[in-house]
């Protein structure tokens, strides 16, 4: 490669990271803690819920509540377990019979909501929002959403420049890649030892960086592609034709007879006769059409565990009437290309395909890649500080260091706040769920932003930080113990495996704070050692050989 090609892959690697920097460790640090959304709902809500928690559900009781409220006759109605968790998504379509005389508050008007499917108590999205919906939310900006899809967009976008700036990055070191990997040297300057640890962890990084940046251009980029002004450059501005044309499955039509059934047809024998054929398949989805008419279809879908089968999904529909399958398709069948592709996808981004092992791991790695993008700013500032560079740049670039700095690292500690508030005071405030914790959570975070920003001391910050979000997350535990009465070994000898995750992960999060503050400590008591010994006099010649003392 030639100087003048290096110099460019160089330069906007270094500019594309920067420029990402601050929101690219907002997606990750979120996305990290988002691993475990089902589990921090359970823990917020303390409803733990055991494996195969579809086959337990009474859907016909749920029917029964639903119908006391509205007639359900014509109906479309889905429950959907996308989430492992005790509240399912759920969905009523306005119904199809053109003469049901019911208002249109209870009989016409089409409507989404959240059901307990032990309580059977229903919610709609800010009354059920919860700790886990907001941090998978947070790691794609759908909170910025004020125009359109603007949200989305924007976390598109630096999904795609840090796709840019991992593949740069490979171009700029590759010569001395292997070498630099294992080289570290803590007593050198500053810049080399960010440089060291740049390089090191982001090597061990790197396959999970770049599929992330992958996965999350296609997922956020991809999605932008479904909207209307971006179906207006393709196939002609239909948007049917682009539908049909990303849809990998025929889309369900049962016509309407308008004519009612003479009985009332039990749900949970269809869900029974499923399991039989496909005993090993985890539900997750239960469709009924047209219900209580002639022409009601019931449709019950899963996909094979992922120690079974990786990619693909599965269902039977039966026709209500007489109980006869109308259509299969068989979960252990081949995959087709759409559908895997999509599947793949989306099963690397999640990492929901090798338990809490695979979690465990991409939550490690997500931190990790924390640090690569932090120790990217810090060897930017520091290469910086030379004669080269004017002073009126030089105090620019620290301020947006710390800027970086304060608003970055921060998120640790108020992250810690959000969950001890909605544990000890989210049922006694009168506001939603969702605005009290948006209250909480980016107040707190101003503040904290605002306050290291004029501090401006880089190391108070990250110290401190390190100090309240370790003091903060062992109260995680300790709040959640005094409200419900399940301390970690309590969940543990209760089998309650969500709520005893998250209790260890902010044990070991503030453990690993810790260490890592007496480490800094340690090295900074070094560093001053040694360099009072290098300010120590030297004593004359005649002195030394005399054995005459200091």
């Amino acid at each position: 490669m030639g100087k003048r090609v290096y110099n460019i892959v160089f330069h906007t690697h270094t500019i594309s990271g920067i420029i990402i920097s601050a929101a690219l460790y907002v997606i990750f640090f979120t996305g990290s803690i988002s691993f475990l959304r089902d589990e921090i709902s359970a823990w917020e809500r303390n409803e733990p819920i055991s494996a195969d928690y579809f086959r337990t559900v009474d859907f016909d009781k749920a029917l029964h509540v639903l119908s006391e409220d509205r007639d359900l006759y014509g109906r479309d109605i889905s429950f959907s377990n996308r989430y492992f968790e005790r509240r399912m998504a759920s969905s009523m379509t306005a119904s199809k019979d053109t003469t049901m005389k019911a208002p249109p508050e209870q009989g016409r008007r089409e409507n989404f909501f959240y059901m307990d499917m032990d309580t059977f108590e229903k919610r709609d999205y800010t009354a059920n929002y919860s700790l886990g919906e907001f941090f998978y939310r947070l790691h794609f900006f759908a909170q910025l959403n004020f125009f359109g899809r603007s949200g989305y967009f924007l976390s598109g976008l630096v999904a795609f420049f840090f796709l840019f700036s991992v593949i740069t990055g490979v171009v700029v070191h590759w010569k001395k890649i292997i070498q630099s990997f294992y080289v570290f040297r803590p007593g050198a300057k500053w810049k080399t030892i960010w440089t060291d640890a740049h390089v090191a962890l982001g090597m061990i990084g790197l396959p999970y960086q770049f599929m992330f940046a992958l996965t999350g251009c296609y997922l956020m980029i991809g999605y932008m592609f479904m909207l209307p002004p971006v179906e207006a450059l393709v196939y002609d501005g239909d948007a049917e034709k682009l539908q049909k044309a990303m849809r990998y499955e025929a889309v369900d039509d049962y016509p309407f007879e308008a004519d009612k059934l003479e009985r009332t047809v039990p749900i949970g024998q269809f869900i029974d006769s499923t399991l039989k054929k496909y005993p090993d398949v985890a539900l997750n989805q239960l469709q009924i059409f047209n219900y209580g008419d002639t022409g009601m279809h019931v449709k019950v879908s899963g996909s094979p565990r992922y120690s079974d089968k990786l990619l693909g999904t599965g269902h039977l529909t039966f026709r209500a009437s007489d109980g006869m399958l109308a259509d299969e398709k068989n979960p252990y069948q081949k995959t087709g290309y759409v559908e895997g592709a999509s599947d793949t996808m989306r099963r690397l981004h999640y990492g929901d395909f090798g338990g809490y092992g695979m979690k465990l791991i991409y939550l490690v790695l997500g931190f990790v890649t924390c640090f690569v993008i932090l120790s990217g700013v810090l060897i930017w500032l520091v290469a910086r500080k030379n004669k080269t560079v004017s002073r009126s740049k030089q105090r620019f670039n620290e301020w947006l260091v710390h800027v970086y700095l304060a608003v970055c690292l921060s998120l640790y500690p108020i992250t810690a706040i959000a969950f001890i508030a909605v544990k000890l005071f989210a049922d006694t405030v009168e506001t939603s769920p969702k605005t009290f914790l948006y209250q909480v959570f980016f107040w707190g975070w101003l503040v904290f932003s605002v306050f290291f920003i004029f501090k401006r001391n880089n190391r108070f910050t990250n110290m401190t930080n390190l100090f309240l979000g370790g003091i903060l997350g062992f109260f995680v535990p300790i709040s959640n113990g005094i409200v419900t009465g399940n301390w970690p070994w309590i969940s543990w000898s209760k089998g309650y495996s969500q709520i005893f995750v998250v209790d260890v992960f902010w044990i070991v999060l503030s453990l690993t704070a810790f260490a890592i503050l007496l480490k800094l400590k340690a090295n900074a008591k070094n560093k001053e050692g040694t360099t009072l010994q290098k300010k120590k006099p030297l004593r004359p010649k005649k002195q030394v050989e005399a054995g005459v003392p200091l």
